[in-house]
């Protein structure tokens, strides 16, 4: 048997994508879609790929270098066709005839469904989003507005109702111990009907999920949710984990990071890399701007006995470049997932108070204010980098967009595709800047260098250099 299966079609029935209109269908063949069609076949192999603990995207797409995807037109609506499809997609049962033995394959359902959640969020991006007048996305409202639209596209809101979300951000690249370590940090939160939002990959964003969903049963919950949000340029890294229902691509990094803040109603972080400080730098910098200093948002940093000394360096780096206010927006905890629970759930009570206090919307934040500087698209390349600077005088909201930035410029070039293209082509990303500055975003790169957290797979090669 083959590591691939040739050809097998999917069509929609019981997905999002069930009901297309004869205009909806047109659009998508449309000669203007040929773009769609490529980023869909590249997203639609990361799915097929769930599964495979691999941040090697070269490697992945060399592997299956003869996978594709046709879009074909039915009288039903619409078919996909996967060509040279990774048979860990598939359940394959094993029939005998009187010559040689017959192999029946069935895609397993759950990456049936994302890749037609992939299919609807990027035909829906392009002709919704981007294509009509509908939004202006020069504005904050109408950012906001954009990134309401496409999680409601997508169904999120559905079942929302009073249900408890928390976001867990963490590496992909971490440890087994600190893999357990999530996974009972989401047992812990899921037996307290917590529901669960991840990046949607393997590591710090499976374990949660995979706790939660034990505790769910557990307590018999029926609709418990695994929500993933990703973009394209990150989801061929980072596949979503076989957890994760339902699934949303945004269509950059930064709606990405402002769908958690506006869906989730409090953030655990655990171990990770460059990805996590972005992460942590993005709430930071919301969280410091004046206008949410009254907005309660739970923030907790996580992590086993083991990982102490990691959060000692994230906590000193936050401390030496956005100070010791920003630093209080957080709380660590080691090593007491239960704690971790109790003390969200109680900052929770806070979020639920608040809320209905102030009439804010209980499944969409739209009364916490996200300065427009966070949610500009910025696409890391050599000549952004050298224009890209910071000042220790500037406000703690402006220097934290910075250093959102310069670390979603390292995440770009160490593992999203083009990224990795452009570093091999023109070298390492030159980063200018006040030397304190840099020197203490050096020490604290090379610090999980050591510990391993910027690659599964391989030795990281730095994607950076200093001047």
């Amino acid at each position: 048997m083959t590591d691939t299966v040739d050809r097998f079609g999917i069509t929609p029935e019981n997905t999002c994508l069930e009901l297309l209109s004869p205009t909806e269908i047109d659009a998508l063949f449309a000669e203007s879609n040929r773009k769609i069609h490529r980023l869909l076949e590249r997203c639609a192999l990361a799915v097929l790929n769930s599964g495979e603990e691999t941040d090697d995207v070269k490697t992945m797409l060399e592997r299956y270098a003869d996978f594709s995807l046709e879009v074909l037109k039915t009288s039903a609506g619409i078919e996909l066709v996967l060509n040279n499809a990774p048979v860990e997609a598939f359940v394959t049962y094993k029939l005998h005839d009187k010559n040689k033995p017959i192999y029946l394959h069935k895609i397993i359902e759950g990456l049936r469904q994302n890749v037609f959640a992939v299919l609807r969020d990027l035909v829906f991006t392009r002709s919704e989003i981007r294509r009509t007048a509908k939004f202006d996305l020069a504005t904050s409202a109408g950012i906001t507005d954009a990134v309401f639209l496409i999680l409601r596209n997508a169904g999120i809101f559905q079942k929302m109702g009073r249900h408890k979300i928390i976001v867990c951000w963490g590496g992909h690249a971490i440890g087994e111990r600190e893999y357990e370590y999530t996974k009972r940090v989401g047992y812990q939160c899921g037996i307290r009907f917590m529901d669960i939002i991840t990046g949607c990959g393997p590591g710090a964003m499976k374990g949660p999920m995979k706790g939660a969903a034990i505790a769910h049963a557990k307590q018999r919950v029926k609709d418990g949710r695994y929500i993933g949000i990703t973009e394209p340029g990150i989801i061929a890294s980072e596949a979503p984990n076989a957890i994760v229902d339902p699934l949303v691509i945004m269509p950059d990094i930064e709606k990405r990071l402002e769908a958690f803040v506006r869906l989730g109603h409090g953030i655990i972080i655990f171990p990770g890399g460059a990805g996590t400080v972005e992460e942590l730098t993005y709430i930071l910098g919301v969280l410091s701007h004046p206008n949410n200093e009254d907005i309660p948002f739970p923030l907790i940093l996580t992590g086993p006995r083991a990982s102490k000394s990691y959060f000692k360096t994230l906590d000193g780096f936050v401390r030496n470049t956005l100070g010791r206010k920003a630093a209080k927006r957080y709380e660590i905890i080691i090593d007491d997932p239960n704690r971790v629970a109790q003390r969200m759930n109680q900052g929770l009570l806070r979020v639920k108070a608040y809320r209905e206090a102030s009439g804010d919307s209980y499944y969409f934040n739209r009364n916490l204010f996200i300065p427009p500087v966070f949610q500009e698209p910025f696409e890391p390349t050599h000549e952004k980098m050298t224009e890209l600077k910071a000042r220790w005088d500037e406000e703690p909201h402006v220097f934290a967009a910075y250093l959102r930035r310069l670390f979603s410029a390292i995440v770009w070039g160490n593992v999203k595709p083009e990224g990795i293209k452009a570093i091999e082509e023109k070298g390492p990303l030159v980063i200018n800047g006040e030397p304190e500055i840099l020197s203490a975003i050096d020490a604290l790169i090379r610090d999980f260098v050591a510990q391993r957290r910027m690659r599964l797979v391989g030795d990281y090669k730095p994607v950076y250099t200093i001047v």
